[in-house]
């Protein structure tokens, strides 16, 4: 994880920069635990995340089919049963894996521009706003990284209709979207939605990684007021944060990630879900969000936000956690 900023009681050990340890082993370890990270949010969040894209991805010229998030929850474990929410969730397996270390990756990288930049010794360890950034930098590559897999995430999660003869359509499989792509768009076609992905993940991100060192940070200097002698301070310095902060720090970086960027991943989400191989040319972000603006405004924007920034809360807490505790006990 990124360092917090803070050189007393703030600052793990884990967290200043070392020349001590080889910088692919670092990468590793980031790739390797960001991946174990991810898996583990993503059982957590991806029903809450289907109910999410259903949401966004309502058409315009038709009655709104859920009135909520409770009523999409209801209809769609009537429809399917409750495993019918995590429905396409190997793909998406698949890209939390490869979101969240890619995210821990190039978060990495961005400290080490930083660094050799030479305006930041490597020595001490990075003040909040240069975290900030570095959220935002890995945010930037990692979403060239996930928009084809949430493409795919996105169209096995809406639901099916029957077709006009009443015949019931056959759920899409992974193999099944990534062929329809293809065959009418070819291989930029995974990349549809990309602007959006690339707004959510550069602010997001820096927000995600910005809120959580800012929170931590806070924590650090309050347990270290409590402190009475320096041989307290010394010992707090050492040591990670009490679990229940640890979970605080990571809940509070999911909301900001999801609240602060919303409308961007809704533009993304209804691009995505729309059908493939017809004859009017996709829409471009602009043209897709200015459509959704002009029919429901503001609020159309934040469709499915408030049970998005829910689920984030305890996927974010556990992503940090799991990541933080095995690049802590379990160093390679």
């Amino acid at each position: 994880m990124a360092a917090t900023g803070v050189e007393t009681a703030a600052t793990k050990p884990s967290q200043i920069p070392t020349s001590s340890r080889p910088a692919a082993l670092e990468a590793v370890e980031d790739i390797v635990y960001g991946s174990i990270a991810g898996i583990v949010g993503k059982y957590i969040e991806y029903p809450f995340d289907t109910v999410k894209v259903r949401l966004q991805s309502q058409p315009d010229h038709l009655p709104l089919r859920y009135t909520g998030p409770l009523d999409c929850f209801r209809q769609s474990i009537r429809a399917d049963g409750f495993l019918g929410l995590y429905r396409g969730i190997s793909a998406p397996l698949f890209g939390a894996a490869a979101e969240t270390s890619s995210l821990f990756f190039f978060e990495r990288i961005g400290r080490s521009v930083l660094y050799t930049s030479g305006y930041y010794s490597r020595d001490r360890v990075l003040p909040l706003p240069a975290l900030w950034f570095t959220g935002a930098f890995s945010g930037a590559f990692t979403s060239f990284v996930l928009t084809p897999i949430e493409l795919v995430k996105c169209k096995i999660q809406v639901p099916t209709t029957n077709s006009p003869d009443g015949i019931a359509r056959k759920a899409p499989s992974v193999t099944s979207v990534i062929r329809d792509v293809y065959k009418h768009e070819g291989v930029k076609g995974f990349w549809h939605g990309q602007m959006g992905t690339f707004l959510r993940e550069s602010g997001g991100c820096g927000a995600w990684f910005g809120s959580k060192e800012t929170v931590t940070k806070m924590f650090y200097l309050w347990n270290e007021r409590s402190a009475t002698t320096q041989a307290e301070k010394d010992f707090l310095a050492t040591e990670a944060l009490p679990l229940w902060q640890q979970a605080v720090a990571g809940a509070t970086a999911g909301m900001s990630y999801n609240f602060l960027f919303f409308p961007a991943d809704t533009v993304k989400s209804r691009m995505q879900t729309s059908p493939v191989g017809g004859s009017a040319p996709p829409k471009t972000f602009w043209q897709e969000g200015k459509a959704l603006w002009n029919q429901h405004g503001l609020r159309g924007l934040y469709r499915g936000c408030g049970i998005t920034v829910l689920r984030s809360a305890p996927s974010s807490a556990f992503i940090f956690i799991v990541f933080d505790s095995l690049k802590r006990y379990f160093p390679l």
